[in-house]
């Protein structure tokens, strides 16, 4: 990792959503430039670092970095970030720790292909974007980007979490249609879709992307068939996850998107 690309970063805000969730906003480097849907590491400084996660002793030479998908828009001002705390990692149990005015590390190379970008024209008319817990962030991304609105006519967010406090961004979500929707002539539709698998909760669904997939209950709920013709799918989530729901999706005759065409997309960065 090149020292050239690493920039220290200021944290001008943090909301905790659950005891294992929260999220962040950092300064954003003038020249820093991305895509909607690429991720970047950060890093904690190695002063920052209070044990090593293996043995327990104290590292002060080192800097850890993992990689993070960014929830803001290309085009905001700041970089928002949403993160799971991993019980003695060495990273997200310091990170969790986070206040305002600390700092970080940033390497300004952004990573990733899960952009709409590699999707080859002509366009269909749907993308649907699947998600589980922090896997929710490129697609926020991507819907505060204008051009997204207006390359779709139907967008399908199915976010699926263990439990309703776990469903983080519901209330930004609920405004993404008005705030950028509005903002193009003929925008897309977005229908969202929460999932919670382990509480029941009236008009939600609550059964594992894959299974919803299969027996055509998603499509039934947001009113839109899946089919290679028309349809765009994106995943980001748990290895789990992201492995069952792509063979789901195989089964229905969808395609891995390759060199531009096939309708299905993923993040491999874990």
């Amino acid at each position: 990792m090149s020292e050239n690309n690493i920039q220290t970063v200021k944290v001008l805000s943090k909301t905790t959503w659950t005891p294992n969730l929260f999220s962040f906003t950092v300064s954003r480097p003038d020249s820093f430039k991305f895509t909607a849907g690429q991720f970047v590491r950060l890093g904690v400084n190695p002063t920052q670092l209070r044990y090593h996660q293996d043995s327990g002793e104290h590292v002060e030479n080192e800097a850890v970095f993992r990689a993070y998908s960014i929830v803001s828009s290309p085009f905001d001002e700041v970089l928002e970030f949403f993160s799971i705390v991993i019980p003695d990692g060495a990273f997200t149990s310091q990170l969790q720790h986070l206040e305002v005015g600390d700092t970080l590390l940033l390497n300004t190379t952004p990573f990733g292909f899960l952009t709409l970008a590699r999707y080859q024209a002509p366009l269909p008319k749907d993308l649907w974007l699947l998600a589980t817990g922090t896997g929710i962030a490129p697609f926020l991304s991507m819907l505060q980007d204008l051009k997204t609105w207006e390359d779709y006519e139907h967008i399908v967010l199915a976010y699926s979490a263990r439990n309703e406090a776990e469903l983080a961004y519901v209330d930004k979500i609920k405004t993404l249609q008005d705030d950028f929707g509005s903002l193009v002539e003929n925008p897309a539709k977005l229908i969202f879709a929460p999932i919670i698998t382990r509480e029941a909760h009236e008009g939600v669904l609550n059964e594992r992307l894959p299974k919803l997939l299969l027996d055509g209950t998603l499509q039934a709920h947001v009113g839109l068939p899946l089919a290679t013709e028309h349809s765009h799918v994106m995943l980001c989530g748990n290895p789990e996850m992201v492995d069952d729901t792509k063979e789901a999706l195989k089964t229905l005759g969808l395609v891995m998107n390759r060199r531009g065409e096939g309708n299905i997309a993923v993040e491999n960065y874990w």
